[in-house]
């Protein structure tokens, strides 16, 4: 498959008909393995960090990829070969794949063709993020949660995610008297997916799995907290069983930022302490990578450069991107309008009381990507280039405040990429393994 032909096969894997598709994604895969680019985890780098292999001088960041992902991706891919950029992880949410319209399977085949087109070859770290249980009451998940997120823990691995942070927050008990009894139900079922996982994992690979003890949004995660949750989970865990490489907090951020009457971002208070402490705390008591700040991609630039002084081992960005995409002089204004009239039609029974249309249109525009996927894949090039220009300086600002500028010797010295063959089935139509034998030699 030559560079040129590269956008006519991931446009069939994402628009194609059924076995199209099937056929394109299982070709960007194939492709892919053979230059070594190769869904892989990054547990083993997370892990040597909590064992002080190496040092606390880098955050990793995590990459919610929700709108024009191909276009995205490529600007990513694009920085990161420019600065020798392997240590970075592109995740999506449980949520967002449904509102984006991504499948696992078609997040990572688009991944993959983005890093075919830009040349980037190397271990390439897919996440789920926030697989998240919907409580019904304190401490309880809503009838069906549990196996529905099994399920899509099962499509995930099928399609190479093997990094996957389960957010069982939502189910902690604030009535409860003891930070211990309060994350109770957050370590149980954090364990049985834990378990759900070992029990599906490709033999070859150990999926990174991280944890989440602060509801984003909610209030601030502490020490205790942390002690409680880690504890419960790992006495809950069964004996010589791989647990959790990091556990998210919550330091006064939420997601997409705090949005004004006028459309402007608010000023938040961020507490760099608790990533601090619980990072030290991870490391020293129980030899895990550390703490993970979510909800940062709408911060002052300023804040960037203080993860890394703060120990954080990865953060999270997705809205920042978002803004940069919806509110570039280069998106079509017309597109744009159509977006908002569809949530003007569609969504008004999100629309909180008090909101004026900025706000309303803001906090929900996420949620057209789907619905105008191809319209924003077909956009005219110029557009397209114009935007994918300023979102590559946008991510070698990040790379380089976040300090993984030339992580690729790193990554290669603790992750040893891996081709997981029997996930071929989940690809072929109507091909044999024989047709790919050989990749690997």
């Amino acid at each position: 498959m030559e560079n040129n032909n590269i956008d006519n096969l991931v446009y069939q894997a994402v628009f194609g008909s059924d076995q199209e598709k099937q056929q394109a994604r299982f070709n960007i895969w194939k492709q892919g393995i053979k230059v070594g680019i190769i869904p892989s985890s990054i547990n083993d780098l997370y892990m040597a960090r909590g064992r002080k292999d190496l040092p606390n001088t880098f955050t990793v960041p995590a990459m919610n990829l929700r709108g024009m992902t191909y276009e995205l991706a490529k600007a990513t891919f694009a920085a990161a070969k420019q600065h020798n950029v392997s240590a970075m992880i592109f995740e999506i949410a449980r949520s967002e794949m449904a509102y984006t319209m991504q499948s696992p399977q078609e997040y990572v085949s688009v991944i993959t063709a983005a890093a075919l087109k830009e040349g980037w070859t190397g271990p390439l770290f897919i996440q789920g993020d926030h697989f998240q249980a919907k409580a019904e009451s304190p401490g309880k998940p809503k009838a069906g949660e549990i196996e529905t997120i099994k399920n899509l823990i099962k499509e995930s691995l099928q399609a190479g995610f093997y990094n996957i942070d389960i957010d069982m927050s939502t189910l902690v008990d604030l009535d409860k008297k003891t930070e211990a009894e309060e994350q109770i139900p957050n370590y149980k079922y954090s364990v049985e997916f834990t378990k759900y996982v070992r029990s599906l994992e490709p033999a070859e690979i150990t999926v990174s799995l991280g944890g989440e003890i602060g509801h984003i949004g909610g209030k601030n995660s502490t020490k205790e907290d942390f002690d409680a949750y880690i504890e419960g989970f790992q006495k809950e865990l069964p004996k010589n069983m791989v647990g959790m490489s990091k556990v998210s907090v919550q330091t006064g951020t939420s997601h997409g930022g705090v949005v004004l009457a006028n459309g402007d971002l608010a000023d938040i208070n961020l507490d760099f302490s608790i990533l601090k402490t619980i990072t030290e705390i991870a490391q020293d008591k129980y030899q895990i990578g550390g703490s993970v700040q979510h909800g940062a991609s709408t911060l002052p630039d300023e804040y960037f450069g203080q993860f890394k002084e703060s120990k954080a081992l990865e953060v999270h960005l997705a809205t920042g991107f978002q803004n940069i995409q919806m509110n570039h002089p280069d998106f079509p204004e017309e597109l744009l309008s159509e977006m908002y009239q569809y949530l003007d039609e569609n969504k008004t029974d999100e629309r909180k009381p008090d909101q004026t249309d900025e706000q309303f249109h803001y906090s929900l525009r996420k949620k057209t990507w789907g619905v105008f996927k191809k319209q924003c894949w077909n956009m005219p090039d110029e557009n397209k280039l114009k935007i994918r220009e300023t979102l590559i300086k946008r991510f070698e600002f990040f790379f380089k405040e976040l300090n993984v500028v030339n992580s690729k010797e790193m990554v290669e010295k603790y992750i040893k990429p891996v081709i997981v063959t029997k996930t071929l089935a989940d690809f072929a139509v109507g091909k044999a393994l024989k047709d790919v034998k050989g990749l690997s030699d």
